[in-house]
């Protein structure tokens, strides 16, 4: 299990948007790094709202979430394709977020792995408010899959990023993702 020493976007791009778009945008940063825990304190003096770390990346999940609690950030846990959502399981309660990856961290344009969509349900039904995440290979083709599951939190770039049509791309992962969940609740 490999991650990567270095960040992408840093904090210093965190804090250079935070400057240029105010607060209202909501940044989740997904840190596929090795010792997730050195980033903490600099990702939130730059403005991010929320710390998305690997369980595969650290030693003391506990301990690293009530860190990223007191820098007042919310807490999101990732697991990649090959970790079992049951190693998810006991820190569910405590974080915000829970990421399923559809593909292998690291690489854009993945092919989407729908053998994840079961961990995605299987969160859904233990923890019912939990915002549950898919990043990876996801799009017009396969959002329907992850909002059927019981994701209701996105990430998708290629699809969008390589679309004619960004905005309409966008709109209808949304409307996918709000639709399931509508019928979720009423569901229950």
């Amino acid at each position: 299990m490999h991650f990567v020493p270095n960040i992408t976007f840093g904090h210093p791009v965190v804090e250079s948007l935070r400057k240029q778009l105010g607060q209202d945008p909501f940044f989740d940063m997904h840190m596929m790094v090795s010792r997730p825990e050195q980033w903490v304190k600099p990702m939130a003096i730059a403005g991010a709202n929320q710390y998305t770390f690997h369980l595969e990346a650290t030693e003391n999940p506990g301990a690293l979430i009530k860190d990223i609690r007191e820098n007042g950030m919310k807490v999101g846990l990732a697991i990649k394709p090959g970790t079992t959502v049951e190693y998810l399981a006991p820190w569910a309660n405590q974080i915000d977020m829970a990421l399923v990856m559809t593909v292998e961290p690291g690489f854009g344009g993945q092919k989407f792995m729908e053998d994840m969509m079961p961990k995605v349900h299987w969160l859904r039904t233990q923890f019912p408010s939990l915002d549950i995440e898919v990043d990876g290979g996801v799009g017009p083709d396969t959002v329907h899959k992850c909002a059927e599951a019981g994701a209701n939190m996105i990430v998708s770039g290629s699809a969008i990023m390589r679309s004619e049509d960004p905005r309409s791309v966008i709109n209808l992962l949304r409307n996918v993702c709000s639709e399931a969940a509508q019928k979720r609740s009423l569901d229950r």
